[in-house]
């Protein structure tokens, strides 16, 4: 692995902002394109609201950000500890949501696909949920 940090974060709101300056600060030195890390970012952000929105769903708890550069291949994982994830496979179905009184567009993994080049999701419902999410970079010199 050529590089790679992780950091834990109260999953509240307002570090959602905190995650996508992290991630960003993560690939400077790769010299992303602009696509590469609004690509990036927005998967962050999805992931890092699901974690605060439906895992924690009124309580408190934490997020732990993974970011891995091996290569070209970026790796981010998003894993928090609360509820869990009853169906995975229903949860990733575009528009499905839980707390529909939110307001809640039911698109997060739906964008989180677009925008990273492969996504996996581990849930056990009661132990929390992980995203792990892989873009792979332009090649530099």
């Amino acid at each position: 692995m050529e590089n790679h940090m992780t950091v834990t974060f109260d999953a509240i709101s307002a570090n959602e902002a905190f995650a996508r300056m992290v991630v960003s600060a993560f690939l400077v030195g790769r010299n992303p394109t602009v696509e590469e890390l609004t690509d990036v970012k927005t998967a962050v952000s999805e992931a890092v609201t699901n974690a605060v929105i439906h895992g924690y769903e009124n309580t408190t708890g934490s997020v732990t950000m993974s970011c891995a550069m091996e290569g070209t291949a970026l790796t981010v994982c998003v894993q928090d500890f609360g509820q869990g994830i009853a169906d995975v496979k229903k949860a990733r179905e575009p528009f499905y949501t839980t707390r529909p009184e939110l307001e809640r567009s039911g698109m997060g993994f739906a964008f989180m696909e677009a925008f990273m080049d492969s996504i996996e999701v581990f849930s056990q419902p009661g132990s929390g949920t992980t995203v792990m999410m892989t873009k792979n970079l332009l090649e530099r010199d």
